[in-house]
């Protein structure tokens, strides 16, 4: 009997059970977000200070010529490893400075082997979990002489923990505070001539003019520093209420995209479907982040199927060299995408020709295409080039990835919400 063709009881009760288990989700989704606003607002009042003093060592160290080592051994903490890599060598906002860095990540024997053959005295190494394997290598490192930092407890010299059970929530908290010692960082570099071991302008003779990023500045009292410190300290406060304002702009404004978009891929997923995670730069570890929390699912939840379209870089650079980069994500999708599957694309512009391309691709093969996009939401929100769009309204890359990961891991939740009842239960075109 069709849907249509039911008895009036019949189709009251599934309309009721329905609409049940939409207000569960949208409860839900209202105390994701209470909880985020409470944990980001407990971690960072602790966390500014340690954090502005970071920044400092940060600043000094690269000054003097090391590297930051980003160490990360399970899934997800590879795609943090990462995301510190990308965004220390490639920095988004205009003049900053590129600064070296590299992600550790066991791909070339054991962890604590990458690190003791990588490392040098005056680096640094930043550790992302708790794991027997990344503990090891932050010992090595430490051994070294790096200068070790961690967000779990590890023995780190600097340990900026988020204690917190919820490994999603711990993961956002994380990641917001390592941009900031990415931005903050940089700050310190206005005032060179203060830090440790850092020459002034004049001890340079004729070469001076090579360097303008130098100052003359002399602090035999720390008193200036401390006043920067203090900027930093401020300024990290500002940007942790941003996050939190941004979070609940996305998820508030975004709530019947991600119930629809839950909806969608929890039908794909449960008839056998694969998720195709895409994305660029930073956005590619978020996508690298989405399939580790599919593939090895936390919360005890059931592993799911899907692939992240920029993990391989043999595939990348045969494409782009050959075809073009516009092509690395379509080109992919050609080859693995089948109806019933889905494309879950990560951009911070909403504009990327290689991610717009790659959806358009999706849709011409059935595919369900879910979208979390910044700014304004670029052409994928004008053009309406994806089913599912989730828009974060901010010009900041970093604060638009913040929130983009509060958005993935509550639709990952979302998800998995009343698994295994009615399939379209939380679809918001039922009703709000």
């Amino acid at each position: 009997m069709s849907a249509a063709a039911q008895p009036p009881v019949a189709s009251a009760t599934a309309n009721a059970a329905a609409n049940a288990a939409r207000e569960r989700a949208r409860s839900r989704l209202r105390e994701l977000l209470a909880s985020r606003t409470q944990a980001n607002e407990r971690y960072f009042a602790s966390a500014a200070e340690p954090l502005a003093r970071l920044c400092l060592v940060l600043a000094e160290r690269f000054a003097s010529g090391g590297r930051l080592l980003a160490i990360g051994h399970s899934p997800q903490a590879r795609s943090d490893a990462r995301h510190v890599a990308v965004e220390f060598v490639h920095p988004v906002i205009v003049g900053k400075r590129a600064l070296p860095a590299r992600a550790l990540t066991g791909t070339h024997g054991s962890l604590r082997e990458e690190v003791e053959l990588a490392a040098e005295p005056g680096d640094l190494a930043i550790a992302f979990g708790a794991d027997a394997q990344t503990a090891a290598a932050l010992r090595a490192a430490g051994r070294r002489g790096c200068v070790t930092i961690a967000f779990d407890r590890v023995g780190a010299e600097w340990e900026l923990e988020a204690p917190l059970a919820d490994p999603f929530v711990r993961q956002e908290l994380t990641e917001t505070a390592y941009h900031l010692l990415w931005e903050l960082t940089h700050v310190f570099f206005e005032h060179r001539g203060l830090l440790a071991g850092s020459p002034a302008r004049s001890e340079l003779g004729a070469a001076g003019f090579l360097y303008p990023f130098l100052t003359d500045e002399r602090d035999p009292t720390g008193e200036q520093i401390e006043r920067v410190i203090a900027d930093v300290r401020a300024s990290i406060a500002m940007k942790a209420h941003e996050i939190s304002a941004l979070r609940a702009q996305t998820l508030g404004d975004g709530a019947d995209a991600l119930l629809a978009a839950a909806t969608a891929l929890r039908e794909r997923l449960d008839r056998g479907g694969t998720v195709l995670a895409i994305g660029n730069g930073g956005s590619a570890t978020d996508a690298m982040d989405a399939v580790a929390d599919l593939r090895a699912a936390p919360h005890g939840w059931a592993p799911r199927r899907a692939i992240d379209l920029a993990e391989d870089p043999s595939i990348l650079t045969a494409i782009g060299n050959d075809v073009g980069v516009e092509a690395i994500f379509q080109r992919q999708v050609i080859a693995h995408g089948r109806a019933g599957d889905a494309l879950l694309a990560f951009s911070t512009s909403g504009g990327s020709a290689n991610v717009t391309r790659a959806l358009a691709e999706a849709r011409g093969r059935g595919l369900a295409t879910v979208a979390l996009v910044g700014y304004d939401g670029g052409a994928i929100a004008a053009e309406e080039l994806a089913d599912h769009v989730i828009v974060t309204r901010s010009q900041s890359i970093p604060r638009i990835q913040e929130a983009q990961a509060s958005a993935w891991h509550v639709l990952r939740e979302l998800i998995e919400l009343d698994a295994g009842g009615a399939g379209g239960a939380l679809d918001s075109r039922a009703g709000s």
